[in-house]
């Protein structure tokens, strides 16, 4: 999925909160169990706050008592991009950005246990997402 939205800090600053843009453009987090999601367990999608591209399914999330939403897997491949995340010395990340916009989403870990399909936890922030309801 190649970039589709693209825009000014301004432009994204009229658009946002201040929270959201801080973690979605400056790449911040916010503080774990605080987010509207991290305990929601309705049946939906989960889309970008900034642009509206569906990036994670309820039938992904699991609960991993992490603070913030947990996801074994995005909706598709080409939803999120994952992005090497050195900031923390001595602690190596993966970071896990929109691939519509470029959004800072969370960051994915591998190898913590968790009984899932697979062994990731993205490991996302709420303020980055809203909640399409199933029909």
């Amino acid at each position: 999925m190649a970039l589709s939205v693209i825009k000014t800090p301004e432009q994204w600053r009229s658009q946002l909160s201040a929270l959201e843009f801080h973690v979605l453009r400056e790449g911040g987090t916010e503080r774990p169990f605080t987010g509207e999601y991290t305990d929601h367990t309705a049946a939906g999608r989960y889309r970008c706050k900034a642009c509206g591209a569906e990036l994670f399914r309820s039938d992904h999330k699991f609960s991993s008592h992490c603070g913030w939403p947990s996801f074994f897997t995005s909706a598709a491949g080409d939803r999120v991009r994952l992005l090497t995340d050195d900031s923390l010395p001595g602690l190596p990340r993966t970071e896990v950005r929109c691939a519509g916009c470029d959004s800072h989403l969370g960051h994915v870990f591998a190898g913590e246990g968790y009984d899932t399909p697979t062994d990731l936890r993205y490991c996302i922030n709420s303020v980055c997402l809203t909640f399409e309801p199933a029909e």
